[in-house]
């Protein structure tokens, strides 16, 4: 109970503004299904790209957390100020490889097989959103930081207010509008990627504003100076922890969004079913994400102020309640899957294609929730590399691999259906995270062993 009141006040305020994130994509594909068939494939496919390059490089700028919330701990304040200025600089220089690969994005496409319409709205649909990646990093730096110092609810509202300002941009330039003279043709999926764009300049503009005026930042140093000058010892110490931990988020989002381009190969109902069962596990990895970045901070914040004892148990006790929900979270949503799957669309072959998915909802999120947690936590002991190799070989190697395999191999027909083409993906990526955790919960158990011998 007392790890519990110490997660759940940083807990929620994550939860809330992660889950106004989500909804974006949510959103989007709650309109775009019931605009068309053809603009929901290309959002599957898109979105997928976009999120794999996204949140590799929004991985590697995420060392900021455990970073600061170490010399946060430590009370070390000007110095955390400064690994945000740095950061920063991390962030913009990410930025050049994330363009290249939005406006070059054949590889994908290729992989995907999807038909030249398809193709041609992918495109357009990823140049767009390289508009909005440097507002997105740079915001995700802002992001870390704040959640690194104990402050997760100034980022909340901004998310929030992105929220509030999605929705609209959204509904209009998808189906399109008209005022007066102005006349915005229905753009479909690419109106997505706009209305993204402008919620993210618009959330990171209004960030540098309250890191300028608001009180809490001024130990930090924040409002007396611009951008401080890049820092090769700081920048060094970023890149050596983002690195590794970039490599993991990438390996274990791509291990998921590189399933909607395979299945893109089976057809546009199956890759549409995809996206709403894809959707729904999304949603739901909120609550694990929220309770992961609560124990990441308060558990480096106990490393940097020498609290060892604290540091473990928050570690292992986070990994125990964030365990215990995705339990009874899961139940819930398997029970009621066909009546949660109806809030997205009256279609029935998407529904027909996304029900027989949500079949392994139950251990997948279980599963995820505690490779997530376990990883977080070894983050703040500024452990990235080992969890790297174990996500390579269970998510990539058992999940992608091994869906591959099921629904592709010249024995594929001779499976039972529940292996085959889309589920053969869900069931390999089942079985890849629940490898995960285990081996992440091993780590961390051995990481709490070895602390605990040297502390006495």
């Amino acid at each position: 109970m007392q790890s519990l009141r110490q997660i759940l006040p940083l807990a929620w305020p994550v939860f809330v503004g992660q889950l106004a994130v989500l909804a974006y994509s949510t959103i989007d594909t709650l309109l775009v299904a019931r605009h068309s068939a053809t603009d929901l494939a290309a959002l599957a496919v898109g979105s997928a790209v976009y999120t794999s390059v996204f949140v590799g490089l929004m991985g590697v700028v995420l060392a900021i957390s455990p970073v600061a919330g170490q010399l946060f701990g430590a009370k070390r304040m000007a110095e955390a100020g400064d690994s945000l200025h740095q950061a920063a600089w991390l962030a913009l220089a990410l930025t050049v490889l994330g363009e290249l690969v939005l406006w070059f994005p054949q590889p994908f496409l290729a992989i995907s097989q999807v038909n030249p319409e398809i193709a041609a709205k992918v495109r357009d649909y990823l140049r767009m959103l390289g508009v909005a990646l440097p507002a997105a990093l740079l915001f995700t730096a802002y992001r870390g930081f704040n959640t690194a110092v104990s402050r997760p609810k100034a980022v909340m509202a901004l998310q929030i207010g992105g929220l509030a300002l999605k929705f609209p941009a959204s509904a209009l330039l998808i189906g399109g509008f008209s005022i007066g003279p102005l006349q915005v043709p229905a753009l479909g999926a690419v109106g997505c990627a706009i209305a993204t764009a402008i919620v993210m300049w618009s959330q990171l503009l209004i960030a540098l504003l309250v890191l300028r005026r608001d009180p809490f930042y001024a130990d930090f140093g924040f409002a007396r100076t611009g951008l401080h000058r890049p820092s090769k010892d700081t920048l060094l110490r970023l890149t050596k922890l983002g690195v590794p931990m970039g490599a993991s988020v990438l390996i274990e989002v791509t291990g998921f969004t590189f399933m909607a381009i395979f299945i893109a190969r089976l057809g546009t109902t199956p890759v549409a079913g995809h996206q709403l069962a894809a959707n729904l596990v999304a949603m739901m990895f909120m609550m694990p994400l929220a309770q992961a970045n609560a124990c990441s901070t308060l558990v480096a914040q106990a490393l940097g102020a020498r609290d060892h004892a604290a540091a473990r148990r928050l570690g292992w006790h986070g990994l125990e309640i964030a365990l215990a929900i995705a339990f009874v979270m899961g139940a819930l949503i398997f029970t009621l899957r066909g009546q949660v799957l109806g809030l997205y669309t009256s279609n029935a072959a998407i529904v027909a294609a996304a029900l027989p998915l949500l079949g392994w909802l139950w251990l997948f999120h279980v599963a995820d929730a505690g490779q997530t947690v376990a990883a977080f936590v070894l983050r703040a002991h500024h452990i990235a590399t080992a969890p790297m190799l174990i996500y390579a070989f269970a998510i990539w190697g058992l999940g992608l691999g091994g869906g591959y395999w099921l629904a592709f191999g010249d024995h594929a027909i001779a499976l039972p259906a529940f292996m085959r083409g889309a589920m053969g993906f869900w069931s390999a990526a089942s079985a890849g995270l629940a490898a995960a955790a285990i081996g992440l919960g091993a780590l961390l158990a051995w990481v709490h062993r070895r602390e605990a011998s040297a502390s006495r």
